[in-house]
């Protein structure tokens, strides 16, 4: 895809073919004979979408920081170098309100509950906000995205809330509490099981995350219960700007390898940055949970290609080693994709013809966010509305 210096780092402006890198990719896939079969099903329109969700994933994060220097928004969280670990989970799970064809979605697998609260009997996915290519990807326009980091009433929260979801298509909005959102999916996983649906939850879980409390009552919940919850510590190697090594002690140097056989539950650790193995293992995951053999605990092996948001990219920057940015920047996963996708026969004319549908796409949903702040900013007595109780609520009741 084309490079936009101003926006993506300088490894991924300067990327160019490693033969070795490639190969390796190659070579992951292959590696377990499970992923191997899931992979050999996906049809060239899934392979495609894959794609597109990829770069959906980078323009929208482009748009945001864009944004950012321009003065709309203060600041952005991005999963810029992580996106395969967003995208190749997400697309494991049904989702009614996706579109491969970059128009709108058509709508969700939800209804009305005939209170305005929107309700939903598919699969959940409950992204951390820098997973936010779950939403575009379970069905959320991307204006949407974009209007909640504005704070417009037009937008999934009514311009309450820059943590965006919806729960019409199966989004879950995030928690700012880490580790809080993880009993959450636990106890929606739990009612699949006690309703005899078989639907699946799937929820992202940072590498500081696990050092939450609450994470490890909620992973042993869902194990005891047999919750058909899929759980995936994404160790991007920080947590805001604390390193991996200065808050993780891993026997024998196996990061989180052996966390699933700890809590009782099946799992295994994929690429972070190869969006085919992120897919080939969740899918397999999401298998289990819909036959009812319990919870699954993955590991994203990746690295956060930034700062914890956009004011701290110098920060990011002094934490790690610049040869540990260089090594990284080398697998960067739509570059590295895109050459798979070619040497599978996939014409780059095709890659290329999707991301000009893709920049139309996000270049429409700017337009209609903007238009939004200009036009759709909440009206200050809709501060009240959805509270439990206020002053006036409460002398009307006496």
């Amino acid at each position: 895809m084309k490079r936009y210096a101003a926006f993506e780092p300088a490894e991924y402006v300067a990327w160019e073919r490693d033969s070795a890198l490639v190969e390796e990719y190659r070579a992951t896939l292959s590696r377990d004979a499970d992923r191997a079969r899931v992979i050999a099903q996906l049809t060239p329109e899934q392979l495609l979408d894959l794609y597109r969700g990829l770069v959906r994933n980078r323009l929208t994060d482009i748009s945001l920081k864009r944004m950012v220097r321009q003065g709309v928004i203060s600041k952005a969280w991005l999963g810029t170098g992580e996106e395969a670990a967003t995208i190749g989970p997400v697309h494991a799970l049904r989702r009614p309100g996706a579109r491969g064809d970059g128009a709108p979605p058509s709508g969700g697998g939800g209804s009305g509950s005939g209170d305005g609260v929107p309700t939903y009997d598919g699969d959940i996915a409950a992204p951390m906000i820098r997973n936010a290519g779950a939403c575009h990807e379970m069905g959320m326009p991307v204006a949407d995205i974009l209007r909640a980091y504005m704070g417009t009433f037009d937008s999934p929260s009514h311009g309450r809330d820059g943590h965006c979801g919806d729960l019409s298509t199966g989004v879950l909005p995030p928690i700012s509490n880490i580790g809080d959102v993880v009993p959450v999916v636990t106890g929606i996983a739990l009612s699949f099981r006690m309703r005899g649906s078989d639907a699946v939850a799937l929820t992202w879980i940072g590498d500081g995350s696990t050092k939450a409390g609450v994470t490890h009552e909620a992973f042993n919940f869902a194990a005891v219960q047999r919750a058909p919850a899929i759980f995936i510590i994404q160790n991007n190697q920080v947590a805001l700007g604390t390193r991996l090594d200065q808050h993780h002690v891993a026997a024998g140097g196996r990061g989180f390898a052996d966390w699933p056989k700890a809590y009782g539950m099946w799992g295994g650790v994929f690429d972070g940055n190869n969006v085919l193995d992120a897919y080939a293992l969740t899918a397999l995951a999401v298998e289990r949970c819909r036959r009812g053999e319990g919870p699954a605990l993955l590991v994203a092996e990746t690295f956060r290609m930034g700062g914890h948001a956009t004011h701290d990219e110098a920060e990011a920057r002094h934490t790690f080693a610049t040869e540990l940015f260089a090594a990284w920047g080398r697998r960067d996963p739509i570059a590295l994709y895109e050459e798979h996708l070619v040497e599978r026969g996939i014409a780059r004319a095709a890659l290329d013809a999707i991301e000009a549908e893709v920049e139309h796409e996000v270049a429409r949903a700017e337009e209609e966010a903007l238009a939004s702040r200009h036009e759709r900013m909440p009206p200050p007595a809709s501060a009240v509305d959805g509270v439990y109780a206020d002053a006036g609520s409460r002398s009307r009741a006496h």
